[in-house]
């Protein structure tokens, strides 16, 4: 069976929608990462969104978060409702990964009960439940099949997607809105920050000179199902596959071969070789286990400087729960605008083209002169490598018919 996705809709630092991210990717005249101070007092850098410029939540309480997330879910409220006339409320799902939901909220309260004695009016421990964010979908467009949350740190959103696949080829359900939503709030900068995890500069993927994680924004969703909706191109979600470390509560295991163990998967489960993928979203964070590990399990399987490959965190920024379907995006509009393309184009690596010479090469698409390549595009990869040993990759494909 297909799993077919409809246009992403997409929020972020970097872009408004699916068709601006597609063109800041892919001629990458300036990131979203800008100067932040911390509540620690330190500068750094991170991609936020401005939600004062969004419409207020039509959820039951109106935050950063909320905001983002009722914005973005607009751009594909034709094909929501489309699932619904044509499957009943019932049979679609939602499927959401996050991380913060609310601390933004809650810290902002305690400070509030801390001086006067007394909680905000508008606070309630409801935003801080994990499942909150799922809730909002389902209430928001009176969706009645199941409403699951996932909070696997940064593969978070590549869980909510690959569930909302197994829902439908299980034929529990007939559609699902899945996605993934998130803040760098402060609470999370800080998180990282004890982490030792962050950048002071913007990141630098795989460069001899990274050092860390630069955080953002963004809320990121699809629709998908088990046939086209709204004459939807034929993009779907081919194949997946997840796996553990079992070896650290942050550190990814330094010999990659959890990560390599989803690429595998994925390969396996979408009935292809590795020459097959023309493109890899990398999860490149710009850490230096992350990228290091990562280097090693690509060239494993797909050889050395073999294949287009690229981390868009470095114009993004690191959007956690929400970065695997931020890059599902990435790799959507790959695919459409490669569909009739002679010579294909894809996302850009923005660094300082400084490669860590101690790592296995790779194809990094330069931003200045971007991989180009005479094969038809028609398989593309997605990397998402989270703290915990959490690693999933997905594959996204045209249809065969076209």
């Amino acid at each position: 069976m297909s799993v077919y996705l409809s246009k992403p809709a997409v929020i972020c630092a970097l872009a408004s929608d699916a068709e601006q991210l597609w063109q800041k990717v892919t001629h990458p005249s300036q990131d979203a990462l800008k100067e932040v101070r911390t509540p620690s007092g330190n500068t750094l850098y991170a991609a936020r969104v401005d939600s004062s410029n969004l419409s207020h939540s039509s959820a039951r309480i109106d935050m950063h978060i909320s905001r983002m997330q009722s914005a973005s879910l607009l751009q594909i409220e034709k094909e929501i409702e489309e699932a619904k006339q044509i499957f009943g409320a019932d049979r679609v799902a939602v499927c959401v990964g996050s991380c913060d939901n609310a601390s933004e909220c809650s810290v902002s309260a305690w400070k509030t009960y801390l001086s006067t004695g007394a909680f905000p009016n508008n606070y309630t421990l409801e935003m801080q439940s994990a499942d909150y964010v799922a809730s909002l979908v389902a209430e928001q467009f009176e969706l009645k099949g199941p409403a699951l949350a996932f909070s696997t740190a940064c593969s978070s959103s590549a869980c909510a997607l690959i569930k909302a696949s197994q829902l439908i080829r299980s034929g529990l359900c007939d559609a699902v809105v899945a996605g993934g939503v998130d803040i760098a709030s402060d609470t999370t900068l800080s998180g990282f920050g004890s982490l030792d995890a962050l950048a002071q500069k913007k990141t630098n993927p795989f460069s001899k000179n990274r050092e860390g994680i630069t955080l953002g924004d963004a809320s990121v969703f699809f629709v998908l199902s088990n046939k086209p909706l709204l004459q939807s191109l034929p993009v779907v979600l081919s194949g997946y596959g997840e796996s553990a470390d079992a070896f650290h509560m942050t550190s990814p295991d330094p010999s990659g071969l959890g990560a390599e163990s989803a690429m595998k998967k994925a390969l396996e489960h979408a009935h292809l070789n590795a020459s097959d993928i023309s493109y890899i979203n990398l999860h490149g964070t710009g850490t230096v286990f992350n990228d290091a590990m990562e280097a090693k399990a690509v060239e494993r399987i797909f050889g050395s400087n073999s294949v287009a490959c690229s981390s868009t965190k470095s114009l993004t920024g690191h959007t956690l729960g929400a970065a695997a379907a931020l890059e599902a995006a990435v790799c959507y509009e790959t695919l459409v605008h490669n569909r009739n393309a002679k010579e294909a184009v894809f996302p850009a690596q923005v660094w300082d083209k400084e490669y860590d010479s101690t790592l296995p090469q790779l194809a990094l698409v330069d931003s200045e002169h971007l991989q180009k390549t005479n094969k038809r595009v028609r398989h593309v990869m997605s990397n998402s490598f989270a703290f915990g040993g959490s690693n999933a990759s997905l594959i996204f494909s045209l249809e065969e018919s076209e």
